[in-house]
This record gives structure tokens, C-alpha cells and sequence, in this order.
């Protein structure tokens, strides 16, 4: 590859993944201002007595949009200084997700209003406007439920076999009545679910007294278990804010910093 086109590549560099220079922000709001539209457009589309009056006029400006959103990625792959990485990083499987809706339309019709994703590429609008703190903000919350998993799974299993059992009583309790909803253990754990989650669409309801007593103590018991995860989640965030930099990396986000950094250069933690 000669000098020229070096040049030319690192320029193109650093329009699309840029957000220094007034050509990189222009490109980054543009890009913006496409998403907009094209979800704008799949809202109206999916209202025919709307879509039916401009029909062509939204083909159209959807074709172009289109047209618009795949040049856009090849040129992000183009100029990528390793193309693997940013094809598989975040922003990269979603900018692909987002491309190509339109085209898997042609054999699933319905896939078009996978055109939804493109809202996700509005997340760039931290990086356009610096918006660090909320950025930051949003690793922290990432990042501890990431460490929080663990716990989380062993919550959810928890869970799990507290709705089975709780639906396994409620059958046993109302199955035999005439009229019963909870006609089967399935009907019985989604009523479990359901309560229990504190949504309660009352579309499966006890018939008997104890059924009803039943469902009450489900109910209390819903509200002192839902919290739970949030607690988790709390206490691990709590304790990340203590963190301090290790091995030379922002203990937020990960990225590599400098020893005298003040902020991360990557999310804009305080180190």
C-alpha cells in the first residue's frame, strides 16, 4: 500500500471513528440524523393506514438509507487498523445487525423491522458530545452485574424452584375443583410466575379459600424477594467504586492508563 493511500486511509480513520475534528462530528450527527429517520420510517411503515399514502416515498428513502448504512460499514471495516477486532467489538455486531435488515427482508418480509437495532448506534452520541460521566456511569453498572453474575444465576435457580414448587401446592390445592383454571402443573408454575413476579394478569384466579391464602402469601412473598437482585448488584457496585488502578489498568472500564493519568483516557473514570 503506497504513502497516498496511507494518508487517505488514516484521514478516513479518523472522520468515521473520530470525534476530534468538525468533519468527524458533522459525519457522526449525520450518521445520527439517519438513524432517526430510518426508525422513524419503520414506526410509520408499521402503520398502514399511515404507510399506504407514501408508500413509494418511504421505499424510496428506506433504499437510500440503506445504500447509505452498508457503505458506512465497509468503510468502518476499510479503515480499520484491525479489522477482525472492530468487526467483532460491541459497536461492530451492531452496526452489522443493523445493516442488514433490509436485505434479509427480500426472503423474510418481517425481518425489515429489525431495522429497530439502529436505535443501539445512538449510544455513540456519548462519545460525540463527551458525555463521559454518563459513559462512565454505564461501565460501573456493566460491570457489576457482570461481577454479580454468579450470585444471580444462584438467585434465578432459586427462583426457579420456588415457582415450581409454589405451582406444584397450587395444583394440589385447586386441581380437583370443577371449573379450575389450573387444569395442569404448567397452567399451575405460570400462575406461580406470574404472582409471584407481582404482575399478576388474573387470568388463572383460586376458586377455594385456601387457593386464596395461598396466592396472598405469594404475593407478600414476591414483594421481599424481587429486591433482591438490585441488592446484589448495589453492594458490588459499592464496592467497585473503591477499586484503585491495578497493573496499570482503569479498574471501570479496564482500559490501559498511564501511571500518571489522572482520568481514564477510556471512559473518563477518576483514578
Amino acid at each position: 500500500m503506497d504513502v497516498k493511500k496511507l494518508k487517505d486511509k488514516k484521514w478516513l480513520y479518523e472522520v468515521i471513528f473520530g470525534n476530534d475534528t468538525p468533519l468527524a462530528k458533522t459525519f457522526d450527527i449525520t450518521v445520527m440524523v439517519a438513524i432517526v429517520v430510518s426508525v422513524f420510517i419503520t414506526f410509520i411503515e408499521s402503520m398502514p393506514f399511515v404507510a399506504g399514502h407514501y408508500k413509494t416515498a418511504l421505499t424510496v428513502l428506506e433504499y437510500i438509507l440503506t445504500v447509505f448504512f452498508s457503505i458506512e460499514y465497509v468503510a468502518r471495516l476499510y479503515c480499520s487498523p484491525v479489522r477482525r477486532e472492530y468487526a467483532l467489538s460491541f459497536f461492530g455486531v451492531i452496526d452489522l445487525l443493523a445493516t442488514l435488515p433490509p436485505y434479509l427482508a427480500f426472503l423474510f418480509p418481517s425481518a425489515r423491522y429489525m431495522l429497530l437495532i439502529r436505535t443501539f448506534r445512538l449510544i455513540r452520541v456519548f462519545r460525540v458530545f463527551k458525555l463521559f460521566s454518563f459513559i462512565n456511569e454505564g461501565y460501573l453498572l456493566l460491570e457489576s452485574i457482570k461481577k454479580s453474575m454468579t450470585k444471580i444465576v444462584v438467585y434465578f435457580l432459586f427462583v426457579l424452584v420456588l415457582v415450581i414448587s409454589l405451582g406444584t401446592v397450587m395444583f394440589m390445592v385447586e386441581g380437583g375443583q370443577p371449573g379450575s383454571p389450573f387444569r395442569d402443573l404448567p397452567s399451575s408454575i405460570y400462575w406461580a410466575i406470574e404472582t409471584l413476579s407481582t404482575v399478576g394478569y388474573g387470568d388463572i384466579t383460586p376458586l377455594t379459600t385456601l387457593g386464596r391464602i395461598l396466592s396472598g402469601f405469594v404475593m407478600v412473598l414476591g414483594y421481599t424477594i424481587i429486591a433482591i437482585p438490585t441488592g446484589i448488584v448495589s453492594a458490588t457496585m459499592i464496592d467497585m467504586t473503591k477499586d484503585k488502578v491495578k497493573n496499570g489498568h482503569c479498574p471501570r472500564c479496564n482500559g490501559k492508563v498511564d501511571k500518571n493519568d489522572v482520568y481514564c483516557r477510556h471512559c473518563g473514570e477518576r483514578l
